[in-house]
């Protein structure tokens, strides 16, 4: 068998059990098919996700099916204005015997096992706690006890409390950045998934269904082999490659693109985040689609169906129409969709 043919077998054996995973995730999250499959890709990505949604719509089960099904450890934490960087590594208090202990926090208590790690409401923590967690996402590791902690498998997921605006501390640019995807969690559409979350007890015990995804489909510590070996076999032709440039010029000025939103001056409208690194995110997200997808070649599809996820939340705009929320820079990138001819 050739170097090539071993590869896709690789690649397909491990497709199948992408697939199953999906299957056992869905299974106890319901109504999320979409989320799901970004969550997938994210993973065999490599990639941190920001994830977005009112409270209850079932975030956190979310997590706590992936890291299932993924195998490893889950930890959480939530963010408090008084949250202080140690609290992430460790915990301090009085024992029985009147003593002092020290604990390892949320993230050393699983030390290289650990492979989610779950951020509730990011926004409440100050800027130091973000300096902390920028290392952890970018280096996957830490320092703490005069050594340093690997977690070459960690992935972090971390919510935004987007309602209240009090004691929030909005993530800079610079880490938002950091994030592969922002993925919008909502109550599902579907009228019986619906019903089935409020009437079915099944649903009404986490514990209990969580039991349900059975053993880990993955070995989690393969991830970052497999995930090296799709960035390679899915290839992109130059016409992709010029048309992912295209859709770049059409983010960086819009107005010289031809890109146009009713009531706002294109001119200087974008004042940064369409960065190298963001782009490269994209085309890393598009290429796990694409294999996905059982295709070893990126199509525009590719592109479009992961671009809002990827790009929107690293990309800033003037100020005076920061005001209007996120909702512009959506409209943003559905206008240079609507401009850039697809090839």
């Amino acid at each position: 068998m050739t170097d090539t043919a071993e590869t896709d077998a690789v690649l397909a054996d491990w497709r199948a059990k992408a697939q199953e995973f999906e299957t056992r995730v869905a299974r106890v999250v319901l109504g999320q098919n979409r989320v799901i499959r970004l969550v997938t890709i994210a993973i065999f990505a490599r990639g941190h996700v920001l994830l977005e949604g009112d409270v209850g719509v079932g975030k956190t089960t979310l997590l706590r099916a992936v890291a299932r099904a993924l195998g490893g450890a889950f930890s959480r934490i939530e963010g408090t204005v008084d949250l202080m960087p140690s609290d992430l590594l460790y915990h301090t208090y009085l024992a029985d015997d009147g003593r002092p202990r020290v604990e390892p926090g949320p993230v050393l208590r699983h030390a290289e096992d650990l492979s989610i790690f779950f951020f509730n409401e990011i926004n409440r923590a100050r800027p130091q706690v973000h300096s902390l967690l920028l290392r952890l996402m970018a280096e996957r590791s830490v320092t703490a006890f005069d050594r340093e902690y690997s977690f070459p498998a960690l992935q972090v997921f971390a919510d935004r409390n987007l309602v209240e605006r009090e004691e929030t501390f909005e993530l800079p640019a610079a880490a938002r950045d950091r994030f592969l995807m922002e993925i919008s969690m909502k109550t599902p559409a579907d009228a019986g998934a619906r019903r089935a979350l409020i009437f079915d007890p099944r649903f009404h015990d986490v514990d209990r269904l969580l039991d349900e995804i059975g053993k880990p489909v993955f070995d989690y510590r393969a991830l970052g082999s497999v995930a090296e070996l799709i960035q390679n076999r899915v290839h992109a032709s130059e016409t992709l490659e010029a048309y992912v440039a295209a859709l770049w010029d059409a983010l960086l000025d819009p107005h010289a693109a031809g890109v146009a939103l009713p009531n706002v001056e294109m001119r200087g409208l974008v004042r940064g985040g369409a960065s190298p690194r963001g782009l490269a995110f994209l085309v890393r997200a598009a290429r796990v689609r694409a294999w996905l997808e059982g295709r070893d070649a990126l199509t525009p599809e590719d592109i479009r169906e992961i671009f809002l996820e990827t790009m929107a939340h690293r990309i800033f705009v003037d100020p005076i129409y920061a005001m209007r929320g996120d909702d512009i820079v959506r409209d943003l990138c559905r206008a240079a969709f609507a401009t850039v001819p697809a090839p």
